[in-house]
């Protein structure tokens, strides 16, 4: 059999395995159509509805091109590892809940990467184990560490189409990102993947882009604000729905709203993983406008605000603003005339940050042409070893405008 997928990313993306195409139509999978890939990043771009299938789709046809890749440079890769690896980069998503990232921890609070390998399991049942090796090497269990990285690594498919798609999709042209050359780049040296010393720049060129992408698009102060208004709208719901005060919703959200559920309640609990896989941005969407109306007033004008796009502002902190919160949060509550129960629905601190490439975890590794092998951080003249893309942590206040 062969499918053929018009991506406006990729172009055409052949699908050629039946198992592979069964997955793509199982409604575990379908389900990722109705959930955004950059949640409430609309509200500024305008173009950036494209979904966590889009991007699942975008992986897989990334990881096909880097299997023969690596095949061509002499690196022996089996069919039945080939077709593990796709399946594992094709779900490495599923697990994500309504507006990914934004409500990671509030309406599910149980990581998407643990709901995806549960996901995983359960359809491997249905298969007939034929999801094993896939399993294996989304868990890093397999002996063939590459495929893993290529699954999940500091320089992985997944982050790869992510960046071309979002900055496709956002027409953010700074997170543009050279995608085929890193992948004729990739070889495997001693069981791991590995850089061509000469794809050094196309890598320093992949994490400025994540850089600005981070900072022009996930962390907008736009997007801060919807999605935390957001997530404190759920905190809300929850409140009045575990007092029993009667709220819309549909029935995998009313189970979300009265449950506080961990991770073994959905290891050791089918239903918790049978609500989940009902639930998508759609029943927060329709909660939302239904709840504009609901008689707690934080509640309905929260919603109001969010679905009408009336958002908060976003400051950030510096050092010498840090000592004035609670004198902003003062003027706040007096010109609003909130009560101190309702403040902290209308006054929020947090804080974000942007980990453009993280020393503590796996590093990229850079394979020199005389057979010596270094990690990036470690070369010289990069702009990791020059100390210009260390981590960077923002506080910032969220809060009611006047």
């Amino acid at each position: 059999m062969r499918k053929i997928i018009n991506d406006p990313v990729h172009g055409f993306i052949t699908i050629d395995d039946e198992l592979i195409y069964s997955i793509i139509s199982h409604p575990y999978y379908q389900r990722l159509r109705r959930i955004k890939q950059m949640a409430l990043a609309y509200l500024v771009y305008p173009g950036a509805v494209h979904t966590r299938l889009h991007h699942s789709l975008g992986a897989l046809h990334l990881m096909q091109k880097a299997i023969e890749e690596l095949r061509h440079k002499g690196t022996s890769i089996s069919t039945e590892e080939s077709q593990a690896a796709r399946i594992a980069i094709l779900l490495h998503d599923i697990g994500h809940g309504p507006f990914s990232h934004a409500l990671e921890h509030t309406l599910v609070d149980v990581h998407h990467e643990d709901l995806s390998l549960l996901i995983m399991q359960k359809l491997n049942e249905e298969y007939n184990g034929q999801l094993q090796l896939a399993i294996d090497i989304f868990t890093g269990t397999y002996e063939r560490t590459f495929l893993h990285q290529l699954v999940s690594s500091q320089l992985d498919v997944d982050r790869l189409d992510y960046l071309a798609r979002d900055s496709f999709f956002t027409g953010v042209s700074e997170g543009v990102v050279g995608y085929e050359r890193i992948l004729k780049m990739l070889t495997v040296y001693n069981g791991e993947l590995v850089v061509e010393e000469k794809g050094i720049h196309s890598i320093e060129k992949f994490l400025i882009s994540r850089r600005f992408m981070y900072w022009q698009v996930y962390l907008h102060k736009t997007v801060l604000s919807s999605e935390l208004m957001l997530v404190t709208i759920l905190k809300r719901a929850k409140l009045l729905a575990q007092n029993q005060v009667a709220l819309f919703g549909t029935p995998a959200m009313q189970f979300f709203l009265q449950h506080q559920l961990s991770l073994k309640d959905f290891q050791h609990d089918q239903n918790c993983l049978q609500q989940f896989l009902l639930l998508d941005d759609n029943d927060v969407i329709s909660c939302i406008k239904v709840w504009m109306t609901h008689s707690d007033k934080v509640l309905s004008d929260l919603c109001q605000r969010l679905n009408n796009r009336h958002l908060f502002k976003v400051k950030f902190l510096t050092d010498e603003t840090a000592s004035e919160i609670l004198d902003w949060k003062r003027q706040v509550q007096q010109s609003a005339h909130l009560s101190d129960e309702d403040i902290p629905y209308y006054f929020m601190q947090d804080a974000t940050a942007s980990n453009t490439y993280n020393e503590g975890d796996e590093q990229i590794n850079i394979l020199f042409k005389n057979g010596d092998v270094k990690t990036i951080s470690s070369v010289d003249g990069t702009l990791i070893t020059a100390g210009l893309l260390v981590p960077v942590k923002k506080h910032y206040i969220c809060y009611l405008r006047n």
